[in-house]
């Protein structure tokens, strides 16, 4: 399984559109096995579901994002948990102990330089 975090340099992003990289983790058996920074490609409606989906990934955790980002990612198979905060690292260690939960919180108002406003 292949799970991506909208990453602020070793911090969630509170936003994926606008975050600076995926880091790309790659977790079997309970264990994280790799990780891999990907820069982001840029924010374009639509096509960040496509290029996560494209590198296999089958869950992103993010800080914020929008329905209709939400629903692309899942209309690709890639499941959403949102609302999450702190260190890269901790999310990671949550989902893989199963502990991690999404707020399934909804960005509906986007600011400049990548704040949202709910």
């Amino acid at each position: 399984m292949r799970v991506a975090i909208a990453s602020e340099g070793q911090n969630v992003s509170g936003h994926f559109g606008h975050c600076e990289a995926f880091a790309i983790y790659e977790v079997e058996a309970g264990k994280v096995l790799s990780q891999d920074v990907k820069p982001n490609p840029g924010h374009r409606p639509g096509y960040i579901p496509l290029f996560l989906k494209d590198l296999g990934v089958n869950v992103i955790i993010a800080g914020g994002m929008g329905e209709m980002a939400q629903q692309l990612f899942n209309e690709n198979g890639i499941e959403v948990f949102v609302g999450v905060q702190g260190s890269c690292d901790d999310a990671i260690k949550h989902f893989v102990d199963g502990e991690l939960r999404s707020t399934d919180s909804i960005c509906h108002e986007h600011q400049y330089e990548g704040h949202c406003n709910e």
